[in-house]
């Protein structure tokens, strides 16, 4: 393994995003060969001593995951009311975060990974990568949907830009449309089609990058292929983990 960033050596370890880690190293709580740790510093994990808190950094196998989030799970590692997560369907959790955070009631494509530094990129707006929704609607005909997702529309001030759309007649006086965006606000279809004058009752994510849902079903879940994995760094700049 070549050299890196000790915040990616961390995050990779599944202490926490880059941010989190690169608190732990502001703290003086990372030492690498003995020596406190700066930040932005470079190790090799495969060669160096790493600690936490006194603790040997732990090697944790590089994974990837796609899973199917059902509807009423919550996306977070514990809940207060007791609701079922998304952990609680993934047979061995350690060192995973999820990419992108589905709120409860949207169900559909969650990632899930040992690299932090792969969910960090992935979530940036600078790397403006795709996702992609399918959702069912209701408010207005379904050709004025087809022309109103197409005009300029913005959320909390700030513009939210659609790369493709389409929209088709539902059941019972309501449309499907089928949405891309590149960026992961809170909630930001949602708040985006009541912005449009539209009620969403039922919202799935059907891709995320290169990666897509397919007929996965619903609370299971799968180890991504190679070639999707390569998809994932090379649209996000990041060199592959061997």
């Amino acid at each position: 393994m070549s050299e890196m960033r000790l915040q990616r050596a961390l995050a990779r370890a599944g202490l926490g995003s880059r941010r989190g880690t690169e608190a732990l190293i502001v703290e003086g709580r990372v030492r690498v060969d003995g020596k406190v740790a700066t930040l932005g510093s470079k190790v090799d994990p495969d060669h160096q001593r790493i600690t936490v808190n006194g603790k040997p950094l732990p090697r944790l196998a590089h994974r990837w995951l796609a899973f199917n989030k059902p509807m009423g799970v919550v996306t977070t590692a514990s809940d207060e009311e007791g609701r079922r997560t998304v952990f609680d369907f993934i047979r061995d959790p350690r060192g995973l975060t999820y990419v992108g955070r589905l709120d409860v009631n949207t169900t559909g494509l969650l990632l899930l990974t040992t690299d932090g530094e792969a969910v960090h990129r992935l979530t940036h707006p600078k790397y403006r990568v795709a996702r992609s929704y399918t959702a069912l609607v209701h408010g207005r005909p379904t050709a004025e949907i087809a022309t109103v997702v197409t005009r300029p529309t913005s959320v909390d001030d700030k513009p939210v830009v659609a790369t493709k759309t389409r929209v088709r007649p539902g059941h019972h006086e309501r449309s499907i449309l089928d949405v891309t965006l590149t960026e992961g606000r809170n909630r930001i279809v949602r708040r985006w089609c009541e912005a449009l004058g539209l009620k969403v009752e039922r919202l799935a994510r059907i891709s995320y990058g290169p990666v897509r849902l397919g007929d996965l079903p619903p609370g299971e879940s799968r180890p991504l292929t190679q070639a999707e994995e390569q998809a994932i760094y090379r649209a996000i700049k990041l060199e592959q983990p061997r």
